[in-house]
């Protein structure tokens, strides 16, 4: 019997898994990606680059018509809703990450709430097929992941969904249509020539372009494939293909149909509870207890009082922003993120608003900032730690160290956590009962008989008492938790 190439089995397992494949751990685990993926979406609405890639996406036009979230006056061609949701998911850097090191839902997500609205089917769209799709993108992610080495740590040259969530895009798209093994492969060699953006747009306007244009992409995919058009059929086996983006590539076939694996049931992702790269997340952990030692709670930092913070942090040297200028700057900046917990005692989503990036005290804390890498803190989300030393200037050193914090897949976010950041993301743009109609039915999704129910709820509309967006530029936010 001839063995499948690579490619073959990924198309095998798209067409051929189905809802009974689903295991009650996934279910769960991909609901709360759901419902945390749309709170960041609707919260993305409010940025300066949403409004550019949605003003963009209007010269286009189609006899189809798909919603973007928290926008009642603006329907695009499926195409364009997926590209400016996920530009929306991605633009605050507030969505889930996995590991190896990607946000795995952004990519897909979007895909399926545009694909359920705009295409007629009978039966209706159902939440078990959106489960099902979405947990299939996501899980061809994980996958192509696994196939180097390289992709265990934070990357250096490829942002991950713009590599693995155009064909994780792709994979759902696929899936949702219900196109045959065939089509599913061509689907995945079309992907791959869409896939891949540099790291070098990290912490820039044009990073939420990597996850919007990862959606975009694996519906054209999947379309085209649709209409006959064929890629290389060994595209995921090739060095020449998908293995252009890693190092020693070394590709594996998924599991059988008949005793499958998920992965998202051995490794749950991250959630987020200020919106910035993750790996900021254990030096906020950090700065925060050594707070504790510095000042009352609520008490104001006196900044005056500091010599020194050292930051022993692994070597990212995309993250390491002595000076951001910029919120996108700041939400990539293990100096920035460290003083302003330290100043004042929280983040949240107005930390990085550019008149509290620029305020003195802030830019005094970061002058006194210095980074040291241990040669053991490797920059892997599975293992890195964060240790903070502060030495005032009477030569008393306090230091503390975070090797979890709390939304990390080690220390998940309890179910009524994740719901009140859905609750404070989404209510910027919709009335309280559409945002508490959206939590019962995500919670319920499995029983939901159409996906219309979901689809017109994330329209809107946006009341304008819960539509402001405007940030907080007072001296301090010694109000953040």
């Amino acid at each position: 019997m001839m063995l499948k190439s690579i490619t073959e089995s990924f198309a095998t397992a798209i067409h051929g898994l189905k809802v009974g494949h689903l295991t009650d751990r996934v279910i769960q685990r991909s609901k709360r990606m759901i419902l945390d993926t749309l709170g960041a979406g609707f919260l993305g609405t409010t940025t300066e680059v949403f409004h550019i890639a949605s003003q963009y996406s209007k010269i286009y036009s189609s006899n189809i018509s798909s919603t973007v979230w928290g926008q009642p006056d603006i329907r695009l061609p499926p195409t364009y809703a997926a590209f400016v949701n996920g530009v929306a998911i991605h633009s605050m850097d507030f969505d889930d990450t996995w590991h190896p090191a990607t946000h795995p839902s952004g990519a897909v997500l979007p895909v399926l709430t545009a694909l359920a609205e705009a295409l007629p089917r009978s039966p209706k769209f159902s939440g078990l097929d959106l489960l099902l799709a979405f947990n299939v993108g996501i899980e061809v992610q994980g996958r192509l992941l696994h196939f180097a080495k390289e992709a265990n740590d934070i990357p250096k040259r490829f942002h991950p969904p713009s590599v693995v969530g155009t064909l994780g895009s792709a994979a759902a798209a696929s899936k949702f249509l219900g196109l045959s093994s065939t089509k599913c492969r061509e689907a995945l060699a079309i992907a791959v020539s869409h896939a891949g953006a540099p790291m070098a747009n990290a912490a820039t306007q044009t990073k939420p372009l990597h996850i919007g244009n990862a959606a975009k992409h694996g519906i054209e995919a999947a379309f085209l494939a649709m209409l006959g058009l064929q890629g290389n059929k060994q595209v995921l086996d090739l060095e020449a293909g998908f293995g252009a983006f890693y190092a020693n590539y070394s590709p594996k076939v998924l599991p059988s149909l008949a005793s499958y694996s998920w992965l998202l049931d051995q490794q749950d992702v991250a959630f987020k509870r200020f919106p910035a790269h993750l790996s900021t997340h254990w030096v906020a952990d950090a700065a925060a207890s050594v707070r504790k030692h510095l000042v009352a709670e609520r008490a104001l930092l006196p900044t005056d009082y500091i010599k020194r913070i050292v930051l022993r942090i692994p070597n990212v040297q995309y993250v390491n922003r002595p000076f951001p200028v910029s919120e996108h700057e700041a939400r990539h900046s293990f100096q920035y993120v460290a003083c302003a917990m330290l100043l004042d005692g929280g983040i949240t989503v107005p930390s990085f608003h550019e008149c509290q990036i620029n305020r003195p005290q802030v830019r005094e804390l970061l002058s006194k900032v210095e980074l040291e890498y241990p040669p053991d803190n490797l920059p892997s989300f599975n293992t890195l730690y964060c240790e903070i030393s502060v030495t005032l200037k009477d030569g008393a050193t306090f230091t503390d160290r975070s090797d979890t914090f709390y939304g990390h897949w080690r220390k998940p976010l309890s179910q009524e956590d994740l719901e009140e950041k859905f609750r404070a993301n989404a209510s910027k743009m919709l009335s309280w009962d559409t945002v508490e109609s959206l939590i019962k039915i995500v919670e319920n999704l499995e029983d939901l008989e159409d996906c219309s129910v979901l689809t017109i709820l994330l329209k809107g509309p946006s009341p304008p008492e819960v539509a402001s967006n405007s940030p907080a530029c007072n001296n301090s936010i010694t109000n953040l938790s």
